[in-house]
């Protein structure tokens, strides 16, 4: 029997980053200057200074961002790491990672999620620790940036716990089979 595939819009999903990183940005940002209350440098080097670490800390929090959906795929999923892969789609501009395994439902959700935690949430707790609003800005786009894996997790909770979810290696597509079908 066919699988039910789930598939992401990317355009629309595009414009969905784009709103939840403006608001989580303004929101997080407006939240610690309220906590903690802080004079703000405008000189020309502290500015580039701040551009540059904040460049650097996204993209380290990509990175991890998708090791964390390998780890989870390993953890929850019991996936061997030679069935799992990471990069970058240039034509789509997107990272990726993803496995040639099949997962179960439950696990599946979990490994989605993983990074939303990891490189969203507890950046944005140092952030507030540390009072430093770069790391903030930088875990609000990662929050922002975990809007497909949220939209994928949702159309997931439609399917029993032990359905199996199979990752498309190219597409942002995830094909679902009932336990009945994935047995023939």
């Amino acid at each position: 029997m066919n699988p039910i595939v789930i598939e992401l819009d990317i355009k629309k999903l595009t414009k969905l980053n784009i709103w939840w990183t403006i608001i989580c940005t303004i929101v997080l940002v407006t939240a610690n200057i309220l906590v903690q209350p802080q004079s703000l440098s405008f000189h020309p080097f502290a500015i580039l200074r701040a551009i540059g670490l904040f460049l650097l800390l996204y993209i380290l929090l990509i990175i991890l961002h998708e090791a964390c959906h390998l780890f989870g795929f390993w953890v929850f999923g019991g996936v061997p790491w030679t069935s799992m892969r990471y990069g970058i789609d240039t034509s789509l501009g997107v990272a990726y990672a993803t496995t040639s395994q099949p997962l179960l439902n439950w696990a599946m959700k979990k490994a989605l999620l993983l990074p939303f935690w990891l490189t969203g949430i507890v950046p944005i707790i140092i952030g507030f620790a540390l009072n430093s609003l770069i790391i903030i800005v930088a875990g609000a786009f990662l929050i922002a940036g975990a809007v497909g894996d949220f939209v994928m997790y949702k159309e997931l909770r439609k399917f029993p716990k032990d359905a199996l979810i199979k990752d498309d290696p190219l597409q942002p597509k995830l094909y679902v089979y009932m336990k009945k079908e994935a047995s023939n």
